[in-house]
């Protein structure tokens, strides 16, 4: 079973990510801040993380960025679900790290689609 960290501070949407994932047999781990997410990263390393852009301290970018830089958890994906829509918003998303950029509302087809082909093992 793949296991996906979901970094998602508004509760509605992050029991809706989760609920998405976990119907097609993702295990889910939910923090809400990228500080968290950081902890829980020392101490467990994810087959994938599904990252919010707006989050409370550090944005999403900034942790996508960290998180890519660091060699212990360079290799893991990240597909940022943001309701930041733009073209600069995507590019900036990309050039951080992540693997793929979801815009919100996230398509149920689309997020699972994304997530098995990142995580290769579906």
């Amino acid at each position: 079973m793949a296991t996906v960290l979901l970094v998602e501070d508004m509760q509605p949407e992050a029991a809706l990510l989760a609920g998405y994932l976990q119907g097609e047999g993702f295990l889910v781990n939910r923090v809400v801040s990228a500080e968290e997410a950081r902890q829980y990263l020392g101490k467990q390393k994810p087959d994938l993380i599904v990252l919010d852009v707006v989050l409370p301290g550090e944005s999403g970018f900034e942790f996508c960025r960290q998180v890519k830089k660091q060699p212990e958890t360079s290799d893991i994906p990240i597909v940022i679900c943001s309701s930041k829509q733009g073209d600069i918003d995507k590019f900036w998303g990309m050039k951080q790290g992540a693997a793929a950029y979801l815009t919100k509302p996230v398509d149920k087809g689309e997020l699972i689609r994304t997530a098995r082909n990142l995580v290769g093992r579906f």
